[in-house]
């Protein structure tokens, strides 16, 4: 679980940032302000992410507050997962990330599959969809999060980087690299092999 202290941060700027959508009176909309402020000094407080920066994104989120959209896929071949390394942090992680406009769900995850890998994949199976703030990710992120996990099917393509990746590869449940735990944690992992050897399991959530 996450701290208190995030989601009582994620609450004020929701709270903020919905008020500023509808507020039409102008010492309304001041008062959002200070809110979208309080709950940044909050994220600035308990992290090492400056302020303005905070401030800033949260000033980027206009219209009402829903939870952002996370896509992962589980690629397997030769009974072994697909992961890509991340030129943020040099760690691992599924491939994947936040599902476009006018994107399906599966669509999503395909494109970044491709684009992160090089790699061709049909998704044909929702494994899970979770909250991170309840699936112990690290650190802690200023905005709500769902992350839908779909198994794929692998259909060919050949490997290659990009912008965000500098390796990929594939591995067995007993030999896993060091994961990005941002983006994918060990118990997902062990939770989308159980998936893999027993694919009638009904698929996961919260």
């Amino acid at each position: 679980m996450e701290p208190k202290w995030i989601e009582w941060a994620k609450s004020l700027q929701a709270i903020a940032q919905n008020g500023l959508t509808y507020a039409e009176d102008n010492f309304d909309k001041d008062r959002y302000n200070k809110i979208r402020n309080i709950a940044a000094e909050i994220m600035t407080t308990h992290s090492e992410i400056d302020f303005e920066i905070v401030k800033d994104l949260f000033n980027g989120e206009e219209g009402y507050s829903t939870p952002k959209v996370d896509v992962r896929g589980a690629v397997f071949r030769d009974n072994k997962i697909l992961m890509v390394r991340e030129k943020t942090d040099g760690k691992w992680t599924l491939p994947g990330g936040w599902a476009d406009t006018n994107e399906t769900p599966s669509e999503a995850v395909e494109r970044e599959i491709f684009e992160e890998s090089g790699y061709l994949a049909k998704a044909n199976k929702i494994i899970a969809v979770y909250d991170r703030a309840k699936q112990g990710h690290i650190p802690p992120f200023p905005y709500h999060v769902y992350k839908i996990l779909f198994s794929c099917t692998f259909n060919g393509g050949n490997k290659k980087f990009s912008i965000e990746t500098d390796g990929v590869d594939f591995f067995s449940e007993e030999r896993m690299p060091e994961l990005s735990a941002s983006r994918t944690t060990m118990s997902q992992v062990k939770r989308i092999f159980e998936h893999y050897r027993n694919p009638v399991l009904p698929a996961d959530f919260d």
